[in-house]
């Protein structure tokens, strides 16, 4: 058990965490939760001993063991990978070194022998023999070939250290795992395969993530932080999200009895038990909403932004053939090459790829930014595009505030004023003087909801958007999500958010060095499907 004990945190005269208590039970899999800014992280540090509250106590069951999974990529250079993965079990490692530098005396004493005798004890006790077996095994399943595991961590490439340290954080079996926005820069694979660990760990996690899918999966409980309180719900994300919205649209209904309320969140409770005996995580989620208290659902004070798509006129039949398209990268690299489609009317097509730099480049070629090495595309004469680029600075680089950055994609007189402007920004969540802020000082997530306002003043009947959930926190993906899925033109789009690519996506057209793979079937079959796994790893071969 893990106990947090009245923990307060401030930070000047602002408080981060005030009166917090909490209990955390071995066997649980807690997703924490919080708009940015929150303190998701802050709290993991303070968890795991890395920084000091201003009150308050976290106290471990004694004897249980840590591990935490880091992000500061660059602690471990020095090291070998496999030996930084051993270094995840603190004591065993320290057994390691302390055996080597007495093996490794030119005097060896009796004095050392007995003290050698001690920790090849304790040494066998921790199965230490297994260490690099269990080592490498946990790297080749996370995807890092056996060639890098005795190189230098400083000679791997930047995008396998993650994988590395979550190795690391996952080696030994630790009594309490706390990982902190585990799923960046993993494919599907691998992060199919963390699922499938973290269900059949036993032991407790602790686990702040912006991909619901992988919350939905792993998670027992949310924990979340609102407004200077964090509180715990049974439950994975799903069911914290559905059940916060009832209990608040209970709340608005001041015309419905109690006893009508209590029965439609029993009717709620029961659908999505139902629902959950048939995930990874069945049979304990099923157990803990079957013997959820009422009470414990509550509205949530989160604020969503009100992204709404609307095109000005429906498309006509002809909406875009692409013909025989290739690029390339600045290095002469083969991007994708070949690639032939017809988009039909209310296609939402995702394109996924193990290298995202060829998904950017053929939405750039599409917005004529960018020139293909080959081929040839058309839209339909009735169709009108809005463009939402991965890399947005270019469209922040003027001193001006927020009213007047939006004004500049204003379609009419009417858009143009101030006061519709105002109240487009408030949808967005950028309320009072929050619209006067300069667009230059703004963080990742705040350009993001701007670069949506502008994607929905367009009112195109064909979107294109390259990975719009970077930077954006778990309320405006929600949002934006139930935006894409209602909106009825046409999307081409990328995004590592399963959930998102799963809901919105009818059709999966994968991008690759040698040919392309287009399916007409949602994301989940589309990465279950044996035929189009072996026609991949034909064209990534």
């Amino acid at each position: 058990m893990l106990t947090v004990s009245n923990l307060s945190l401030q930070f000047g005269k602002r408080t981060l965490f005030d009166d917090v208590n909490l209990k955390f039970q071995n066997g649980n899999c807690y997703g924490v939760i919080g708009a940015n800014g929150a303190g998701k992280s802050t709290f993991l540090k303070i968890l795991s001993g890395e920084q000091d509250p201003t009150r308050g106590s976290i106290d471990l069951e004694p004897g249980k063991r840590m591990a935490v999974l880091k992000q500061e990529h660059n602690v471990f250079d020095e090291y070998e990978v496999l030996k930084t993965v051993i270094m995840g079990h603190k004591r065993l490692y320290e057994i390691m070194e302390e055996k080597d530098a007495l093996y490794a005396k030119p005097d060896f004493s009796d004095e050392d022998g007995m003290r050698a005798s001690e920790l090849e004890a304790e040494f066998a006790d921790m199965e230490g023999w297994n260490a690099e077996t269990d080592a490498a095994s946990l790297l080749s399943n996370l995807g890092i070939n056996e060639s890098y595991h005795y190189m230098k961590m400083a000679d791997v490439p930047a995008e396998l250290k993650v994988r590395i340290l979550l190795a690391q954080a996952l080696f030994g079996n630790p009594d309490v795992l706390i990982l902190d926005e585990p799923t960046n820069d993993l494919d599907a694979r691998t992060i199919a395969w963390l699922e499938d660990f973290i269900l059949d760990f036993k032991n407790m996690v602790i686990v702040v993530s912006h991909d619901r899918h992988f919350l939905d999966v792993v998670c027992t409980h949310i924990c979340d932080i609102d407004y200077s309180k964090i509180q715990l719900f049974t439950g994975n994300y799903s069911f914290w999200y559905q059940s916060s919205q009832l209990a608040a649209r209970q709340r608005a209904d001041k015309n419905k009895k109690n006893e009508e309320k209590k029965k439609e969140l029993q009717d709620f409770i029961s659908r999505f038990s139902a629902n959950a005996s048939k995930s990874k995580q069945a049979t304990s989620r099923r157990k803990l909403l079957d013997k959820l208290d009422l009470d414990e659902i509550q509205p949530s004070s989160r604020r969503y932004p009100g992204i709404q798509f609307s095109q000005e006129r429906e498309a006509g039949n002809q909406v875009l053939n692409v013909s025989n398209l290739s690029a390339k990268g600045e290095e002469g690299e083969v991007l994708f090459k070949d690639l032939n489609f017809v988009m039909n009317q209310g296609d939402k097509i995702a394109f996924v790829s193990n290298n995202s730099n060829a998904i950017t480049a053929l939405f750039e070629i599409l917005n004529g930014n960018k020139e293909q090495e080959s081929g040839e595309f058309t839209f339909g004469t009735t169709i009108s595009t809005a463009y939402l680029p991965s890399n947005n600075s270019s469209f922040f680089e003027d001193e001006i505030n927020l009213i007047d950055w939006l004004r500049q994609y204003a379609q009419t007189d009417e858009e143009r004023e101030d006061v519709n402007l105002r109240g487009f920004l408030g949808r967005m969540l950028f309320t009072g003087e929050e619209a006067l802020k300069s667009s230059k000082v703004l963080s990742g997530g705040e350009k993001m909801r701007c670069m949506l306002s502008r994607m929905m003043l367009a009112k195109a009947n064909l979107l294109m958007l390259d990975e719009p959930t970077n930077h954006l926190d778990l309320e405006s993906i929600t949002a934006l999500n139930n935006g894409m899925r209602d909106f009825e033109g046409q999307i081409l789009f990328s995004s590592y958010d399963y959930e998102l690519v799963n809901t919105v996506a009818n059709r999966i057209i994968e991008l690759t060095p040698n040919g392309v793979i287009d399916k007409m079937m949602p994301y989940e079959e589309y990465l279950k499907d044996e035929k189009v796994v072996a026609q991949k790893e034909e064209m990534y071969a």
